[in-house]
């Protein structure tokens, strides 16, 4: 930790010294959903019952700036003010806990500012280092609390992953606190990943577009991946439904980081992600990442191609942009921007297929990135090469069909809303 990133931490200090035990996050009125429902959420629950489940335990929470309330005050910050609960440590994932890191970075190991609590770094740690850990902040009771955007490849979920491995490997139970999938649980999207293929943006043969809730997903790896199952409990929401998009939850968007800006980012990046496997700029550096996509030479064709699919729930308009970091830095390129105009209909993944197979088909440098990361993404060498025989976007979909139907199967046993 630096001097200024300290500094910059410290400035949520007001923030811990207004939160009192009287206002625990759960006094303002919920606003109600479709059919007059309220949702509440894993944390606003636990809060609301006065932390019975974590009574005589030290507790740590794994966390970051997306754990918040409905009037935005950080959870960590509100039980810490709480004498219900005995919080002693913070777990920070990727980005860190108070989220000043960018992609691929995190914040060390520091005290906080606003709370004096101790902060420890979990990210690109699992097994055992991570379990030694958890025994060195000597909490009973490890509790996840992020906000995930609904695909494989976005790391929080495998933190959950790796942090439920460690503290069965450190004695300690875990408790999982749940909050929506902004891009709804309708239903799982896309390929599913290949044992061979796994990295930290994919442990488990899980699909792309996973359609499920973090605690559902804790559920999941507790029952079908942990070598050795971990003592949890999960707090569940009440008031959400599998089809609800984000804004109907009355829910504060925070960015779960720092490429994801907004809900509507997050309904597209379980498709569009897969352009960070290829020389196409994914749109970081633009204020709107994953919806942008463009490379340089690339003109009007593409999205004329795109549009003649006809593909349900989105447009395609042309596009020029400068990205200010990332790909393309500075430098002003052509592309599209989607445009999502029924996201009941919209299929992410389906999506960025085709925007791979006509841009592969109009721009003759189209190129995967050296390494295959593609095939990371995608969790096997399958979409590479068949986009490369010249595949289109149903024969490629069609070639996960049978790993995804088996997935959805086993899936449909951990649900746990309607």
């Amino acid at each position: 930790m630096t001097l200024s990133r300290r500094n910059l931490l410290a400035t949520t200090a007001a923030v811990a010294a207004g939160a009192t035990a009287a206002t625990a996050g759960t006094a303002q009125a919920a606003p109600r959903g479709h059919g007059g429902r309220r949702l509440r959420t894993g944390f606003e629950r636990l809060a609301d019952g006065g932390y019975a489940p974590l009574d005589g335990q030290k507790v740590g929470i794994v966390t970051n700036p997306t754990g918040v309330t409905r009037d935005v005050r950080h959870i960590v910050d509100v039980m810490h003010a709480d004498d219900r609960v005995n919080l002693t440590a913070v777990f920070g994932p990727e980005h860190g806990f108070r989220g000043t890191a960018q992609a691929g970075g995190s914040e060390g190991r520091y005290d906080d500012p606003a709370t004096g609590l101790p902060v420890y770094d979990t990210y690109l740690k699992s097994g055992q280092p991570l379990a030694d850990v958890f025994t060195a902040s000597a909490v009973d009771t490890v509790v996840f609390d992020i906000q995930d955007v609904g695909a494989r490849f976005y790391t929080y979920i495998w933190t959950l992953f790796d942090c439920m491995e460690a503290a069965g490997l450190a004695g300690k139970r875990f408790m999982v606190l749940d909050r929506p999938n902004p891009a709804t649980g309708r239903a799982a999207l896309g390929p599913v990943l290949h044992k061979e293929f796994a990295t930290f943006v994919g442990r488990q043969p899980i699909a792309q577009a996973h359609g499920m809730t973090v605690a559902e997903l804790a559920l999941l790896f507790n029952g079908e991946f942990l070598p050795s199952p971990v003592p949890l409990e999960t707090v569940t929401m009440t008031g959400w439904k599998r089809s609800e998009f984000y804004d109907v939850s009355g829910l504060p968007w925070v960015p779960p980081s720092p490429n994801m800006p907004t809900p509507e980012t997050a309904l597209v990046y379980a498709g569009t992600c897969l352009f960070e496997g290829t020389s196409l700029s994914e749109g970081r550096g633009t204020t709107r990442p994953f919806e942008l996509l463009g490379a340089d030479g690339i003109d009007g064709s593409w999205a004329a191609a795109a549009n003649g699919l006809g593909l349900p729930g989105v447009r395609f308009r042309e596009a020029y942009f400068a990205p200010v970091f990332s790909k393309f830095q500075g430098k002003t390129v052509g592309g599209v921007q989607l445009h999502v105009h029924d996201r009941a209909a919209f299929d992410p993944v389906r999506t960025a297929i085709a925007l791979l197979v006509t841009a592969k088909r109009t721009w003759d440098g189209f190129a995967w990135r050296s390494d295959n990361w593609i095939d990371k993404l995608t969790g096997s060498t399958q979409v590479r090469t068949m986009i490369d025989a010249g595949a289109d976007t149903d024969e490629v979909a069609a070639g996960w069909e049978r790993e995804l139907a088996a997935f959805r199967r086993t899936r449909r046993q951990y649900l746990l809303y309607r």
